[in-house]
């Protein structure tokens, strides 16, 4: 008789797949991950802000692989040298010279790319040029608006003195809030299917839930944390948490096109680290730029 927990397509004697209920996944495994990712990431905007600017760095190089990792499922062969080492390059000079060093590295990361891939030949010369410049755009350059975020206080010091400092907690608190509004209102009241195609677990019940968590969480924030003005909050909130919801449905169709559940296992409980980026991505250059011009400007 078969297991009723044992997803069709299971190899006879296999053990039994875990059941983690409408949460789908191991809640203690993702909050002991989560609180070990966070802790790092206060630690070093506390203590010497540029020291974030290292996980930064190693997630964009991680989420590259992982991209490759997902694309090759295609027959897709990104080039991950240029496009690591220029990611950690578009990071850095993001930081420490602004936007237009970004923009400046960008091009020439893009350009590097496609000069390295002439080394191959011509076969499958256009998908894996026009899949890298995908991923170019996807991880690296929107990674690098939280270099441009960070450095609204300046390049050196830390702690919640430091705008940059404040900025980027309140960038990952009110997207992390919207993701968990989402997900709470999604588990415990969706019923109607927001893309039903593309992700059946999202519901747009959750997506009230996005909208309300990260509302609240951007007025508070930006009175309590920015000294910025109540409607700002309610802007941010808004964005956050239509962006984000975008950002997860646009990695759903990546991981549905190449026909893969999680773009890896690198973080027990949330699957690969993109799992968890995709939201964030979105979300940082609205973000930056609202802050950069209402907050920090005005």
């Amino acid at each position: 008789m078969t297991n009723p927990t044992t997803p069709p397509g299971t190899p006879a004697g296999a053990p039994p797949a875990k059941d983690h209920g409408r949460a789908g996944r191991d809640l203690r495994a993702a909050f002991t991950s989560a609180f070990v990712l966070i802790g790092a990431i206060l630690a070093s905007l506390l203590l010497w802000k540029t020291a974030f600017m290292v996980i930064v760095v190693a997630a964009v190089v991680v989420a590259v692989w992982e991209l490759g990792r997902g694309l090759s499922a295609k027959g897709i062969d990104l080039p991950e040298e240029p496009l690591m080492l220029g990611g950690a390059v578009m990071v850095v000079v993001a930081y420490v010279f602004g936007a237009d060093a970004l923009v400046t590295a960008t091009a020439v990361t893009a350009l590097v790319t496609m000069l390295w891939l002439l080394r191959r030949g011509i076969d499958g010369y256009v998908q894996n040029a026009s899949a890298s410049l995908f991923t170019l755009v996807y991880v690296p350059f929107l990674g690098a608006f939280v270099a441009l975020l960070l450095r609204e206080g300046g390049l050196y010091g830390g702690g919640f003195e430091n705008d940059g400092v404040r900025g980027i907690i309140v960038f990952i608190a009110v997207t992390v809030l919207s993701d968990t509004g989402g997900y709470t209102f999604g588990v415990l009241f969706g019923k109607h299917p927001m893309a039903p195609v593309i992700s059946p677990k999202k519901s747009w019940e959750g997506f009230v839930g996005s909208v309300v968590f990260s509302v609240a969480a951007g007025v508070v924030a930006m009175v309590w944390l920015l000294d910025g003005r109540w409607w700002v909050g309610v802007f941010l909130g808004l964005i956050v948490a239509v962006m984000a919801t975008l950002g997860d449905l646009c990695e759903s169709v990546v991981k549905r096109d190449l026909g893969i559940k999680d773009m890896s296992q690198v973080i027990p409980g949330h699957g690969g680290l993109m799992d968890r980026l995709d939201s964030l991505l979105a979300t940082i250059a609205p973000v930056w730029l609202l802050l950069h011009h209402l907050v920090f400007r005005a």
